[in-house]
C-alpha cells in the first residue's frame, strides 16, 4: 500500500497488521476476557448470548397525545423501553409557550419534540404505558431541564401508586448538549448545572436504586466536532467532576457513586473499526480511572454501561434511502463494540421528524441483527484482531493525552468556561467540512455518485401544525384550575432551597405536583443563578 490512510480522528492506518503491532501492555487486558476488569472485551461474561442489547429509540413531536401514540407504536414494534424527546423551543430554555421568544417562532413549536407544560402532560403521554415494567428515559437532555422532566415522570409514578424504588431508567442532563452543541439564549452557568446533577444523583441514591441519574453524552460532543479520543477524554473528565464534587459532600463512598455516574452515551458513526475500538477503549479507561484515581477495587463497581445512538449527522437528505444502509453499518459497529442499549438514527432524519415507517425500520435493523446474523453468539467476536487491538490501544493512549490536557485547563468545567473545549471542537469540525468540500472524504450522494433525480423519493413526516395553539390552551387551563396558593408556596420553597445547600429535587417534585409549569421553574433558576455567558467569540 502506498496511499496514506487515516481514521476519522486522524490516526494513521497501515495496510496490514500483525502480532508486533499489538502492544504487550494490553495482553493482560485481553486475557481477562469479557466480564472481567478492565472490561475491554465486554461488560459481562455472556454478553448477548445471555442478555441482548436493549432497543431504545428516541421519539417525540407535537402534542402529548402525539408522543403517546408514537411511543406505544414503538413498543408494539418490539422496542425495549422508551425515550421521550421534548420540544427544544421550550424545554431547552425553560420557557412556557407564551414566552415572547416562543411566540415569535410558534410555527416551529412541536417540530423537535413534544410540547410539555407540566405534570398533566406527562400523565397524558404515559397513559397506557406500564412504566413500572419497562426501562425509560423521560427526557431532560439539557441540564437545567432535567430536574423538571424527572420530577414530572416520578410524580406520575407516585400518583399511580408505584414505589419509586421499582422504577428503572436513565436521566441525561448532559453538559455537551447544553454548553457546547446547542447553546441557548438563557442557560444557567455550568457550576449551577453541576450542582443540579449532583442533587439528582444523591436523590436517586436515596430513593431510586435502579435509576441512572445522569448520562454523559459523548454523542453531543462528537457531533459538535470532537474526535474519538477527545470524546472519550471529555466524557471521563465530566465524570471526574461529578465524582469529585459528590465526594466533597461526604455522604457516599466512591463505590456507590461510580455506579450512578457510570452510564454514558457515545456516538457511533461511519468509521467502522475506529468506533468499535472506541467503545472497547472506553470500558478499559473507566475501569482503570476508577481503580487508579479513586482506589475502587470492586470490579463490579468499575463496569461502564454504554448506550449508543448512531450518528444522525452521518445521514444525508440526498438519496435518503441510502441511510438505511448507513444505519445498519453503524448499528453493527455498535454491537461489535459491546453496547448495552442502542438507538438507530432514522433514515429520514435529515428531512423531517422520523416517520412511523422510518422508526419501524430502525427497530427492524436491530431485530435483524439480533435474530438473523449470529453475532450474538460470541462475546467480543473481533477480539484479537491485530488491527482492532492496535487501534484500541492507540485510541486509549490519545484519549489519555487529551484527558491530561483537560486536567491542565483546570478540569472539564474550567475547559467549558474558558472556551478551550469550544475551540477544540470547532477546529475539528471545520477540518471535517473541508475534507468533504475537497473530496478528501467521500459521501455517496453528496460529493460522489450524485444524481439529479431519484425514483425513490420519500415525503418525510411533517408532524403537527397545532402544537403551539393546543399548548396555549393547556397552559391557560393549568393556570386557571390549579390551586394558586399551593403553586406559589411551592415556588417560594424551591427558590429558598436553590439559594441554600439543600437538595433541589424534593422541592421540584412538590412544585410539579402543585401544577407549577416549566416556565415558572425556569424563572426561579434564572433568578437564583442568572444566565451563562458563552465563551464564544465571532
Amino acid at each position: 500500500m502506498t496511499d496514506d490512510r487515516l481514521t476519522a480522528s486522524g490516526i494513521p492506518i497501515k495496510g496490514c497488521y500483525g502480532p508486533d503491532d499489538v502492544p504487550k501492555s494490553v495482553h493482560g487486558a485481553l486475557e481477562a476476557g469479557p466480564g472481567r476488569a478492565p472490561f475491554v472485551r465486554g461488560a459481562y461474561e455472556g454478553m448477548y448470548r445471555t442478555k441482548p442489547w436493549r432497543i431504545f429509540q428516541l421519539s417525540g413531536f407535537g402534542n402529548p397525545a402525539d408522543e403517546r401514540e408514537r411511543l406505544l407504536f414503538l413498543l408494539r414494534q418490539g422496542e425495549g423501553g422508551i425515550i421521550m424527546e421534548h420540544d427544544r423551543n421550550t424545554a431547552d430554555h425553560l420557557y412556557d409557550v407564551d414566552h415572547p421568544e416562543v411566540v415569535a417562532r410558534r410555527e416551529d413549536v412541536g417540530l423537535t419534540g413534544a410540547v410539555i407544560i407540566g405534570v398533566r402532560d406527562y400523565e397524558t403521554i404515559l397513559e397506557g404505558i406500564p412504566i413500572e415494567e419497562i426501562y425509560t428515559h423521560p427526557g431532560g437532555a439539557v441540564v437545567q431541564h432535567a430536574p423538571f422532566a424527572l420530577a414530572c415522570y416520578w410524580t406520575v409514578a407516585k400518583r399511580r401508586g408505584i414505589d419509586l424504588r421499582q422504577l428503572a431508567g436513565t436521566g441525561q442532563s448532559d453538559f455537551f448538549l447544553t454548553y457546547v452543541g446547542c447553546i441557548t439564549k438563557q442557560q444557567i452557568p455550568p457550576r449551577a448545572g453541576l450542582r443540579l446533577n449532583n442533587d439528582i444523583t444523591e436523590f436517586c441514591l436515596e430513593n431510586l436504586p435502579r435509576w441512572v441519574p445522569v448520562s454523559i453524552a459523548g454523542y453531543n460532543g462528537a457531533d459538535s466536532g470532537l474526535s474519538a479520543p477527545d470524546e472519550l477524554a471529555t466524557v471521563f473528565a465530566t465524570a471526574v467532576e461529578y465524582l469529585d464534587a459528590l465526594a466533597d459532600r461526604g455522604r457516599y463512598r466512591p463505590e456507590e457513586l461510580s455506579h450512578k455516574v457510570g452510564g454514558v452515551n457515545f456516538r457511533v458513526g461511519m468509521d467502522f473499526f475506529e468506533d468499535i475500538a472506541k467503545l472497547r477503549a472506553a470500558r478499559k479507561m473507566w475501569s482503570d480511572l476508577l481503580e487508579q484515581r479513586y482506589g475502587i477495587g470492586d470490579e463490579k463497581a468499575r463496569q461502564l454501561r454504554i448506550h449508543v445512538v448512531t450518528a444522525g449527522s452521518a445521514l444525508t437528505y440526498q438519496q435518503p434511502l441510502n441511510n438505511i444502509a448507513r444505519g445498519t453499518i453503524m448499528a453493527l459497529a455498535s454491537v461489535l463494540g459491546g453496547v448495552q442499549s442502542l438507538g438507530v438514527a432514522c433514515y429520514d432524519e435529515a428531512l423531517s421528524i422520523p416517520s412511523e415507517h422510518a422508526h419501524q425500520m430502525s427497530v427492524r435493523i436491530q431485530q435483524i441483527l439480533q435474530h438473523e446474523t449470529g453475532i450474538d453468539a460470541v462475546a467480543d467476536p473481533l477480539g484479537g484482531s491485530y488491527y482492532l487491538e492496535a487501534l484500541t490501544s492507540e485510541l486509549e493512549a490519545r484519549a489519555w493525552e487529551s484527558f491530561a490536557e483537560i486536567e491542565g485547563q483546570g478540569g472539564f468545567i474550567e475547559a467549558l468556561d474558558s472556551g478551550w473545549l469550544h475551540r477544540r471542537a470547532a477546529r475539528r469540525q471545520s477540518e471535517q467540512w473541508d475534507e468533504v468540500e475537497n473530496d478528501d472524504r467521500l459521501i455517496v450522494g453528496v460529493n460522489c455518485h450524485q444524481i439529479d433525480e431519484t425514483p425513490f423519493e420519500i415525503d418525510g413526516f411533517q408532524g403537527t401544525t397545532d402544537a403551539w395553539d393546543q399548548a396555549m390552551g393547556r397552559l391557560a387551563e393549568v393556570r386557571s384550575s390549579r390551586d394558586g396558593v399551593a403553586a406559589r408556596r411551592a415556588l417560594h420553597e424551591l427558590e429558598r432551597v436553590c439559594r441554600s445547600d439543600g437538595n433541589v429535587m424534593g422541592p421540584v417534585m412538590q412544585a410539579v405536583d402543585a401544577d407549577v409549569t416549566l416556565g415558572e421553574i425556569g424563572g426561579v433558576f434564572r433568578e437564583v443563578w442568572g444566565d451563562w455567558e458563552p465563551p464564544i467569540r465571532p
